[in-house]
């Protein structure tokens, strides 16, 4: 779970790096929709799991790991 919600984590930094440096959304090229707006039903999909992802991994933060410590 912790992967997968990274990956989403950094496909959405991507995009929105993207869309600051170009003004291109790489999510909307990929499964439809427009630049400046989300208009396809898998694009906002995909919004949301990045979103979902990116508030699981505010919880990474405050994790007291304890295999990183023994590292």
């Amino acid at each position: 779970m912790r992967r997968t919600a990274l990956t989403l984590v950094i496909i959405g930094a991507l995009n929105w790096l993207l869309v600051g440096l170009f003004q291109w959304d790489l999510v909307a090229a990929l499964f439809g929709g427009d630049a400046h707006r989300v208009s396809s039903g898998l694009s906002r999909i995909i919004y949301t799991l990045v979103g979902l992802a990116g508030l699981y991994c505010i919880a990474l933060l405050f994790r007291d790991d304890d295999r990183a410590r023994a590292q």
